[in-house]
């Protein structure tokens, strides 16, 4: 039987922590003669390799996961349906990923990727009629004043907002819808994490090859196979973004979400100290104001969150 361990669960999301907040600056480092959604697709094949490693060595030892479920006809195609989807989503938001670390800069395409809580709270409302708390409410709003400071520079001027950085928003929109739609297989079958992973990394690398040798014809994505530097990045992308997401599934095994995710917050921080020691890219003083202001938001979101959960508890136990 298993038994969660509180302390295996905060040093994994330390872990995931580090990983993240390195994550970007990989992305950055790569050669860029070579275009994004090139280097999205070569780094999603080595997170494929690396999945399969896993996703092999898990049903070879016994544990089979989904594939000893016994679904309905109708409840299996509309699994397969939802991996199917998923997978491109993610394939998308990959290639929206790399672009926005490009062209937004590696800080604040960091910064904008914590607006995941924004589009979370927008779905739960939306979809799973989960009402907010009015501290929950405070801290969203105050979220959203923080990324739209940044997004205009620092200036609170309308017409300076960056076109990239709201490029960027699309990243933790994609991975919520993505994250809503896949929850129910979650829920609802023994898929493994590995599993998850494996099919996500698949489909994605299938929709993402499609994409490249329209855009980018079929010459320009060989070409990638024969520099050697591009594939170094994208071999370690890819080992570092699929060991994240494992070890992300494996901490909240053992630890709340709420608590995974506050450990996890920092991330932009490390991001912003990497790029500016090893990119050398500048770091402006709304940068610095952003990050805080994101901070005390996310935290404040997860303290609302868990005093409203706590409440209800209490109220359910007296009644």
């Amino acid at each position: 039987m298993f038994t969660p361990n509180i302390r295996t669960g905060v040093l994994l999301s330390f872990v995931c922590l580090c990983l993240l907040g390195l994550m970007p600056v990989i992305t950055n480092s790569r050669p860029q003669t070579l275009n994004a959604l090139n280097f999205a697709l070569y780094f999603s094949l080595w997170q494929l390799v690396c999945s399969l490693l896993f996703f092999t060595k898990e049903i070879t030892s016994g544990n089979r996961g989904i594939f000893s479920a016994t679904l309905t006809s109708r409840f299996r195609r509309k699994t397969i349906l939802i991996i199917l989807v998923t997978g491109a989503i993610f394939g998308i938001s990959t290639f929206v990923y790399v672009l926005s670390f490009e062209k937004a800069g590696t800080v604040s395409a960091a910064i904008a990727i914590q607006a995941y809580p924004l589009f979370a709270i927008l779905w739960e409302t939306l979809f799973l009629n989960r009402k907010k708390s009015p501290g929950e409410l405070f801290f969203t709003l105050l979220l959203v004043l923080g990324l739209y400071y940044l997004a205009t520079g620092g200036t609170w001027r309308i017409e300076g907002i960056s076109l990239w950085f709201v490029f960027a928003l699309l990243v933790p929109f994609l991975w919520s819808v993505a994250h809503i739609i896949i929850k129910e297989v979650l829920d609802k079958t023994p898929i493994t994490p590995s599993q998850v992973t494996f099919f996500r990394v698949l489909v994605s690398s299938i929709i993402l090859t499609a994409i490249a040798i329209t855009v980018n014809g079929t010459e320009s994505v060989l070409s990638g196979i024969k520099n050697l530097e591009f594939q170094k990045i994208a071999m370690l992308m890819g080992l570092v973004y699929y060991l994240e997401l494992i070890i992300w599934f494996y901490a909240v095994k053992h630890i709340d979400v709420s608590l995974a995710s506050s450990i996890t917050t920092p991330a932009p921080a490390l991001t912003m100290f990497l790029a500016l020691t090893i990119l050398h890219e500048p770091v402006q003083y709304y940068h610095l104001v952003t990050i805080f202001i994101v901070l005390i938001s996310i935290y404040g979101i997860l303290y609302a969150g868990k005093r409203k959960r706590d409440h209800a508890l209490r109220a359910t136990i007296c009644s």
